[in-house]
């Protein structure tokens, strides 16, 4: 059961293994687009483009879904192996087989929706795959396996999610390989956190705290992207020094490919910048087209 890219490397690691994937559950398809061309879930485009001939169900909802529940049933798993698949599995679905979730932190951190742009917005250290059994609650089940991952400086959101792919489909194998073998752990309540659905809204940012908008910047530059209120986004930005005190949005410095805004606290390079409705071009052609020197602000 999985819905985006990240289930795709499971489901891939599971098609080379010794284990036989029997029926994939993923979302319904959605449109997508100006156009709204109705369009695969990523994990279903990858079985259709490469001729991989196992049943695929879309069902709107699990809960209160008699066929969903006789499907799963019919199709007799020994595991139901659960990645980013978007949906609450109800208890009758989770009593069929052991539901293992490859959940993309270290639990009891960050469960729900975002837990990969949640520990890049905290800056931590690590982050991680957490193999767990399923239960009724939210990313609550007892813990069967951990693998980390450390988050350097630069780490990106799209790099945070290809390397955490990786590791969880590489411990989805470990994990069925050594079931029986595993002890579950609880999950230690006290330490509990979570996150939620990201929102297009989130990526909005002003120029008060250089670190605050680079962490948002590396957390959100797949989606929403990052941008001001005047809609102006703001792409491939660096971290320069976040002690200066400075006037918010003050241009100091237009290089050949860049240039350099002031934060309050702080300043940022920027090398990318997209108006609204238009192509993303150099900042330092940008601001060259709108007339700013050094020392005007950027808004």
């Amino acid at each position: 059961m999985g819905t985006p890219e990240y289930a795709t490397t499971i489901l891939k690691e599971l098609l080379d293994s010794s284990y036989e994937v029997v029926g994939l559950f993923t979302q319904p398809d959605k449109p997508v687009g100006r156009k709204q061309l109705l369009t695969p879930p990523h994990i279903k485009q990858f079985c259709i483009e490469n001729s991989i001939n196992i049943p695929i169900f879309q069902p709107n909802k699990l809960k209160d879904n008699l066929a969903a529940y006789i499907a799963i049933k019919e199709l007799n798993p020994d595991f139901i192996v659960v990645a980013a698949y978007g949906q609450i599995l109800p208890k009758e679905i989770l009593n069929l087989a052991p539901c293992i979730n490859l959940h993309a932190s270290l639990l009891p951190k960050y469960r729900g929706a975002s837990p990969i742009q949640e520990s890049l917005l905290n800056d931590d250290y690590f982050t991680g795959v957490t193999s767990m059994l399923m239960e009724e609650g939210l990313d609550s089940g007892d813990i069967l396996a951990l693998q980390y991952l450390k988050i350097t400086p630069t780490m990106e959101v799209t790099e945070a999610f290809d390397k955490l792919s990786l590791i969880a489909a590489k411990l989805t194998i470990t994990t069925l390989d050594n079931f029986e073998k595993i002890k579950p752990i609880k999950q230690n309540e006290s330490e509990v956190s979570f996150c939620r659905k990201i929102k297009k809204d989130d990526g909005l940012v002003d120029f008060s705290d250089a670190k605050k908008l680079f962490f948002k910047y590396k957390a959100y530059s797949f989606w929403p992207g990052i941008f001001l209120e005047s809609e102006l986004k703001l792409k491939d930005i660096e971290l320069i020094e976040e002690n200066s005190q400075n006037q918010s949005g003050k241009i100091l410095e237009i290089s050949k490919d860049f240039i350099v805004i002031a934060c309050i606290n702080g300043s940022l390079k920027i090398k990318t910048l997209q108006a609204p409705s238009k192509k993303a071009i150099c900042s330092a052609d940008f601001v060259r087209g709108q007339r700013l020197e050094i020392g005007d602000i950027l808004a």
